[in-house]
């Protein structure tokens, strides 16, 4: 069969199916099989939960939950064993045992959610520590309440924190010399055939970057002076800085595992310190630098990617000019239409599941780093504070590796990239649980048993299986929607398979305890702060 054929029936095949986890028999998709027989109790529906547990269940039959974070027929399987083991290791073994202990008041809160709580236990009130304009109002603040973490959100954190060193110092240790030998312009190796063949086009000439940067970087100074933004422009010069810096270790990493590294943690740091109580600068800083640094690993995989087909790098740079500029307008036009004409949008009741998870995730970032502020959230006397301490682990955890495979460079530690266990995890939230077991053990079938077992047919067919999966249930995504669920007057499905996940406790967000009346004690971490009786229902 050639590969074409086999991809047209796999993308039908993916197309039709779709419509059983997609809209038929939704259980299939929240497949917490566990919890249905046990519905209320709490810490089963936490540790084997599909929506807001640590999907210890592993079953799914939805391929967008499968590939919520990548392709597992995409990833390398020695990333994948390094992903999944980071994921067992801090979420199924170190969040349980920080959660059930109450480390940090975890109990009084989801295991799992996107957004933020307060001490009595519902999701954060913005509005209500926000003065007139849009700052932080401290009074309020001290008034009503910290900001609490649920368990896999304190854990990202943590993880964060220790990645911001560990991958500077994981790249110098391991890629210091290829490093200094690039930036003298030495040649690290000899040319092969694809480098001799690329010689025939013309590179991109520099002054043609030069004048795209000037050009968008000038329309960035316009945007954050004319509106309100709060950026001052020396800001937003440091938020394109910091990708710069990182473009180096980020492609080494992506180049080997398929995993990029993120900029998150330091993109929310440095505009919370400098620009205190103003979570929109925070958001435009963070946004500037973490889609420059995508944006910049994006183009150097296609330009590796044109290497290896033999595209010219001239056209490559200007696909992906024109693809940029077509998508600034596209993607404000369709979301608007979205927010225009789709009720209930980003609501998390929504009827199609249009609950924006990272856009949920976004906005809790801007509320613990630019409103409340890292001080305030992560200094000395915070409940979060030991997280810092992350800092320091992260500098030293690539060392013992390094050294151990330098005096026995044959053994198995050879293979260990500390930065890949630690950022493999960073898409929690908002993925849960079942989007990595479940990713794992499809990997597990494809790039380690079918690849071991039967390399002839994984060579030939396993990428393109993985691109007609995607594009079958995509088409069939945009079909549901459009037809059966935006239309008015469409009936809904009410039926057992499409309701049995909504009655448990993992649906339901229910925390191991209850907050004690009056809300968490606000005096044990503000002695100066003057408790007040809880919100109004």
């Amino acid at each position: 069969m050639s590969r074409y054929r086999f991809f047209v029936i796999c993308t039908f095949g993916s197309f039709f199916w779709f419509f059983l986890p997609g809209y038929l028999f939704s259980a299939l998709s929240v497949f917490s099989f566990i919890c249905w027989a046990a519905p209320t109790n709490v810490p089963v529906n936490q540790l084997f939960g599909v929506r807001t547990g640590l999907g210890m269940s592993v079953l799914t039959f939805d391929w967008s939950q499968i590939t919520w974070i990548g392709s597992p027929l995409m990833v390398p399987w020695w990333a994948e064993v390094h992903i999944f083991f980071g994921f067992v290791l801090f979420y199924w073994i170190l969040v349980p045992i920080l959660y059930y202990t109450n480390s940090w008041q975890l109990a009084y809160f989801p295991i799992s959610a996107n957004e933020p709580f307060d001490r009595f236990g519902e999701s954060y009130n913005i509005t209500r520590v926000l003065k007139p304009d849009d700052r932080f109002d401290p009074e309020a603040y001290h008034a009503y309440s910290p900001l609490y973490l649920p368990a896999t959100y304190a854990m990202t954190y943590l993880l964060a924190f220790a990645l911001s060193t560990c991958v500077i110092v994981h790249t110098l240790l391991y890629h210091g010399r290829t490093l200094i030998n690039g930036l003298k312009r030495i040649r690290i190796e000899a040319d092969d055939i694809h480098a001799k063949l690329m010689r025939n086009y013309p590179e991109v000439p520099d002054w043609w970057y030069a004048i795209g940067f000037c050009v968008f970087f000038s329309l960035a100074i316009i945007a954050v002076e004319v509106w309100d933004t709060g950026v001052p422009v020396y800001a937003l010069l440091l938020a394109v800085l910091l990708p710069v810096i990182y473009i180096l270790p980020s492609g080494f990493i992506y180049a080997m595992t398929g995993q990029g590294i993120t900029l998150n943690l330091l993109a929310q740091i440095i505009p919370g310190t400098l620009l205190p109580g103003q979570p929109l600068a925070n958001m435009v800083f963070k946004a500037y630098a973490v889609q420059t640094l995508s944006a910049a690993t994006s183009f150097v995989q296609d330009l590796k990617l044109g290497h290896y087909v033999k595209v010219p790098p001239r056209a490559t740079f200007l696909v992906q000019m024109v693809a940029t500029a077509l998508a600034a307008f596209i993607q404000v036009g369709v979301k608007q239409w979205i927010f225009d004409n789709v009720p209930d949008i980003c609501q998390k009741n929504q009827p199609s599941s249009l609950t924006c998870p990272h856009n949920q995730v976004f906005f809790t970032a801007s509320a613990v780093w630019g409103l409340i502020g890292p001080t305030r959230q992560f200094g000395t006397g915070s409940l979060y504070h030991p997280h810092l301490y992350a800092i320091v682990v992260g500098t030293v955890l690539p060392v013992p590796f390094f050294l151990y495979q330098r005096k026995y460079p044959k053994s198995w530690v050879r293979y260990v990239s500390t930065p890949v266990i630690l950022n493999g995890v960073s898409s929690i939230p908002p993925a849960t649980g079942i989007n990595y077991s479940s990713w794992f053990a499809v990997g597990f079938v494809f790039q380690y048993l079918i690849r071991k077992r039967n390399f002839a047919w994984w060579s030939k067919f396993n990428y393109v299986l993985s691109s007609a999966l995607d594009s079958g249930t995509v088409i069939s995504v945009i079909v549901i929607f459009f037809t059966l669920q935006f239309p008015n007057g469409i009936p809904e499905l009410n039926w057992w398979g499409n309701s049995v996940y909504v009655n448990t406790a993992d649906y339901q967000r229910t925390p191991l305890k209850t907050i004690p009346e009056g809300g968490l004690p606000w005096t044990a971490l503000i002695p100066t702060a003057t408790p007040l009786p809880p919100p109004p229902s």
